[in-house]
């Protein structure tokens, strides 16, 4: 009777256990967090440091062994867990260097995917036919990038046809630094 009783009182609390179990199965955003800012020597918002939180939004797989950060690599610091194969990008604030000198410049504070207007000495060509470049979208808070290869020559500002291959379709992108374009559209929220 004993017996039964355990099985039945273990078969009863299964359902509740669940909820636990499924919380782990995602990885935990606020350690990515932490473990971003760490490795950038840079809080939330700082100079060199991360842009925004990683999006809530975002259901990884929990990786069985800390998450590996490297950066910043094209503004962003890399977030990845090599065992289950994924990889993110957190957008970091631009300046670290040229905080310790003063305020930000108004377009380096205004957000890294907004058009800044193109000075005479801006309209050299940055990007060269052949070039490999990052191609981004998103905003402030969240942004997928690609490496593409540039085909044509373009300046900031401007926008140019960029391929992943020689046998894949032009995508249209606009130029927004050296080895930087943005897909046009995307506007930060």
């Amino acid at each position: 009777m004993f017996r039964l009783s355990s099985c039945l009182f273990a078969v009863a609390a299964l359902p509740f256990a669940q909820p636990a179990v499924a919380q782990q199965k995602f990885e935990n955003l606020d350690r990515i967090d932490s473990l971003v800012a760490m490795t950038v020597g840079a809080n939330l918002g700082e100079p060199g440091g991360p842009v925004a939180p990683v999006d809530r939004r975002l259901r990884l797989a929990a990786c069985p062994a800390t998450p590996t950060v490297e950066g910043p690599v094209f503004g962003a610091a890399m977030v990845q867990c090599a065992a289950l194969g994924w990889r993110i990008r957190v957008p970091l604030v631009a300046g670290a260097s040229a905080a310790a000198s003063g305020p930000l410049p108004r377009s380096a504070a205004a957000g890294r995917f907004n058009r800044a207007a193109a000075s005479p000495a801006q309209r050299d060509n940055v990007v060269r036919k052949g070039d490999p470049v990052q191609l981004m979208a998103g905003n402030a808070a969240f942004s997928v990038s690609r490496m593409m290869v540039a085909d044509e020559d373009g300046a900031i500002g401007q926008t140019i046809r960029v391929r992943e291959d020689k046998k894949s379709a032009p995508i249209f992108a606009q130029v927004v630094e050296m080895g930087l374009v943005q897909i046009p559209g995307f506007k930060d929220f």
